[in-house]
């Protein structure tokens, strides 16, 4: 039988903000974690289904139990690549079109060198 493994609640120390509105940090830290859990379920789900494609019974301990060789974590990986880039596919963009802008700016030398030029 495995087991009870009891994890820390909390985490010490006071949480970072990264948004000017904490309520966007937050909305943040639930979709983050409810995106692990569907994560979680899916892997499980991915284990059912392929104890029940052996022809073994998908119990609790065998679900529990079941270690996936290299092979299944190469597909679960890629499939979680996948899956978090759709889940924050907005955060994404948003980084690329302050990268796109960012490239598109004169380098700060060049500025300073521009404005203190005497014609």
């Amino acid at each position: 039988m495995a087991e009870h493994v009891t994890l820390q609640k909390k985490a010490r120390g006071e949480r970072p903000q990264y948004f000017a509105d904490p309520a966007i940090d937050k909305t943040l830290a639930i979709t983050l974690a409810l995106a692990g859990e569907v994560a979680v379920l899916r892997d499980r789900i991915d284990t059912i289904e392929r104890l029940a494609e052996a022809g073994q019974a998908p119990t609790r301990a065998a679900v529990d139990a079941y270690r996936p060789d290299a092979t299944v974590r190469a597909e679960r990986d890629a499939w979680r690549d996948t899956y978090l880039d759709t889940v924050l596919r907005i955060v994404h963009q948003e980084r690329e079109e302050l990268e796109q802008r960012a490239a598109d700016t004169k380098p700060y030398a060049a500025v300073i060198e521009e404005v203190t030029q005497v014609d």
